[in-house]
């Protein structure tokens, strides 16, 4: 169907409609996998989850797990209790989906991901996740956005048509996602139940005068109505031929949503982007029960996120769509290292990511965070890895993003991350981590420190940071030969308390803890 074009500039409006009574606006879906009925159909599934997700109570480092039950005492969960999927690592035990997972190899974890000065505020932090810019950034459109806009930059005119019937994302909820939001428009489309959608009256008059401010505005609005019931119908259409094999659990709001994600992919929806929540989990108090760590809101959280996550890859493999999907889990940071005497955790740094599906590479990326015997207060796991890091390899394997234009959606500073991998492909765990044998000392230290550390032929980057995230200085960024080095810096500058040393180079990245003392 033809559509007039009616975003004329940057700053036109972009207005939202509602479907079940929730708002809703289409959004330009992108195709780097060849368009949306290219020769590729791949999917990507966003799980948010909301309020600040305790990474240190869902992967426990077992090797850290006496540090932390001296800083955690009111909620370490009993060693006896964890799920073990590595020789140091270990899953909270309401976790037996996505440890079944694990040992399928269906799923990658990569460690503490987060960003340089790290924003507590839920709505910062958000925003920055959403967007993919730097803590000091504020950007208007979403990363994902972003990727849409250089593939169709000139949606929503002409959309959508018979090569593109689709929304090229769809958000299954209350809202849309501000992770594709464009430059003009939202990419992405909200909906709760695509079986019970009603048709917007369409009756706005006659031809609007364009050289108006009103008519302008009224083809807008008019415009915008008949694409939105164009899509509600195909969404009606797709999910009424769509299929659910696997069972889900019941009473898993999450697990409904993935469940309808499944059934429209299955009916033909050719929607390229999917974005799923969970909120509930700002776990300051009550994060387990007083006495009984095993359960409480977070053991309940990561029980509904593992048992949805695991029906849904299930159904995908029953459905013979498990190549087509890939799916990754996202929260705005992660909790602090010490817990707080409400039985619960505040805001913290970095946590991990997981990402799911038959075309990952399966095991964990990265060292395990570096807890020492004593923190500061407010300290919180130090960062690892760059989330837009995750999104960039995610857009350059999956969506066949070239590098630049990676960098260009993101960072310059982007580092590849090797997250999926061929669907049919053997399943090995050799995540070639990059193994620098970082060595810190005199470590406490009071005037000077030193950082020892091997490398290949590559550029290395050393960054200090505090225990709350902030970056305080770059010791050192060049390039460095393959072997054995020794770079010292100054810290006679630095109060007394946590620090940790990051180092990065092409082949992975890894972080340490400092202590100064006087």
């Amino acid at each position: 169907m033809k559509r007039r074009s009616f975003i004329k500039s940057g700053s036109a409006l972009s207005l939202p409609f509602f479907l079940n009574g929730i708002p809703l606006q289409t959004m330009g879906m992108p195709s780097a996998f060849g368009g949306m009925n290219g020769d590729s159909d791949r999917v990507l599934v966003l799980i948010q989850l909301n309020g600040g997700n305790d990474g240190l109570n869902t992967l426990i480092p077992l090797d850290a797990y006496d540090n932390l039950a001296n800083l955690r005492s009111n909620i370490i969960l009993p060693e006896s209790s964890l799920i073990q999927i590595t020789g140091d690592n270990s899953f909270h035990p309401s976790m037996t989906g996505m440890a079944e997972m694990f040992d399928d190899a269906k799923l990658n974890i990569v460690q503490s991901v987060g960003y340089p000065n790290q924003n507590r505020s839920h709505f910062r932090s958000s925003d920055i996740w959403s967007t993919g810019s730097a803590a000091d950034e504020y950007l208007s459109t979403g990363w994902m956005g972003r990727y849409f806009q250089n593939r169709f930059p000139e949606y929503p005119a002409e959309y959508p048509n018979d090569d593109c019937p689709d929304p090229f994302a769809l958000t299954i909820g209350n809202s849309v996602s501000e992770t594709c939001q464009g430059l003009s428009s939202n990419y992405s489309l909200a909906v709760n139940n695509p079986n019970d959608l009603f048709e917007l009256p369409e009756g706005l008059g006659g031809n609007p005068d364009l050289s108006t401010c009103y008519g302008f505005q009224l083809d807008f609005v008019r415009t915008a109505i008949l694409q939105t019931n164009a899509y509600a119908d195909r969404i009606t259409e797709t999910y009424e031929a769509g299929n659910n094999v696997a069972a889900y659990p019941d009473d898993n709001s999450l697990a409904n949503r993935l469940k309808t994600v499944a059934k429209l992919i299955s009916g033909g929806c050719q929607t390229r982007v999917f974005i799923v929540a969970q909120g509930g989990y700002d776990t300051h108090a009550n994060q387990t029960e007083d006495g009984a760590p095993t359960t409480g809101e977070h053991a309940g959280l990561l029980k509904e996120l593992s048992d949805a996550m695991n029906s849904f890859q299930k159904d995908l493999t029953a459905l013979g769509l498990e190549e087509r999907v890939v799916g990754m889990t996202f929260s705005e940071f992660g909790r602090q290292i010490k817990s707080n005497d409400g039985i619960g955790t505040d805001h913290g740094n970095a946590a991990p990511l997981f990402v799911f599906g038959s075309c990952i590479n399966p095991g964990i990326i990265g060292d395990n965070p570096d807890i020492p015997i004593t923190v500061q207060n407010q300290a919180g796991v130090p960062m690892q890895y760059d989330f837009r890091s995750v999104y960039g390899s995610i857009l350059m394997d999956w969506f066949e993003v070239p590098e630049a234009e990676v960098k260009d959606i993101l960072f310059d500073d982007f580092q590849y991350l090797p997250i999926l991998q061929p669907c049919d492909s053997v399943a090995t765990n050799d995540l070639s981590a990059a193994d620098f044998d970082l060595n810190i000392f005199p470590n406490p230290c009071t005037n000077y420190a030193s950082v020892r550390f091997n490398s290949k032929s590559e550029e290395i980057s050393i960054t200090l940071f505090d225990a709350i995230g902030s970056q305080l200085k770059v010791v050192s960024s060049r390039k460095f030969q393959e072997g054995q080095h020794e770079v010292k810096f100054e810290v006679h500058d630095l109060v007394p308390g946590n620090y940790f040393i990051r180092i990065q180079g092409k082949s992975g990245a890894t972080t340490k803890s400092l202590i100064k003392i006087n």
